[in-house]
């Protein structure tokens, strides 16, 4: 697997999250319930003027998650496919972690994730009350909020980018950028539970 590259923040990152996310929506309009789905462009490169890996994440929320295989054949006309990750146990395939304070059943953990290396993204599909669903977007408006924290973020992100450097396993560097949410994540969710 390739080693996490920062590079500084593309006005193009959510030009090209609104186009793919567009088709993502036409994809899944025959779903039951598609018109009341969360459709969203998070991530760093969600973030205006912050450093990110130049893949844009993509993320649908919807009520009840459909088998992998029937949500991979909805999505064959667009560029994405299911992703695997490095190895059977890589985080956030096929589950999200629970992040500390969460007090929900493990079963709204569980999503589907899909990818696109020609177009350089990342489609996580889970569900509408998933907790960890509610973290990325509230982390997302957070740094969109709070320019210091963001700028830190990249710092502690292009750190551990140098230090995974050439590592044998990319998973290393998810993993080590959650000792950055467990930090801020008692004030990030007294914030959002004040926006």
């Amino acid at each position: 697997m390739p080693s996490a590259v920062i590079v500084e923040y593309d006005a193009a990152w959510p030009v090209r999250a609104r186009e793919l996310l567009a088709e993502v929506r036409s994809a899944f309009a025959s779903l039951p319930g598609s018109d009341g789905f969360g459709y969203e462009h998070i991530g760093s490169t969600a973030v205006p003027g912050l450093g990110a890996k130049p893949i844009v994440d993509l993320q649908v929320r919807m009520p009840d998650l459909p088998p992998l295989a029937d949500l991979a054949e909805l999505l064959a006309p667009t560029p994405f496919v299911p992703a695997h990750g490095s190895r059977p146990d890589s985080p956030g395939v096929h589950r999200d972690g629970r992040r500390p304070g969460d007090q929900a059943d493990d079963a709204v953990y569980e999503k589907r994730l899909f990818h696109s290396p020609a177009e350089g993204a990342i489609l996580h599909v889970r569900r509408a009350d998933s907790p960890f669903a509610r973290f990325v977007v509230d982390f997302r408006d957070w740094l969109r909020c709070h320019p210091e924290q963001a700028r830190r973020y990249e710092q502690v992100k292009r750190r551990l980018a140098d230090e995974h450097a050439g590592g044998p396993d990319y998973d290393d560097y998810t993993r080590a950028k959650t000792a950055f949410f467990t930090e801020i994540g008692p004030r990030l969710r007294d914030w959002a539970a004040g926006s």
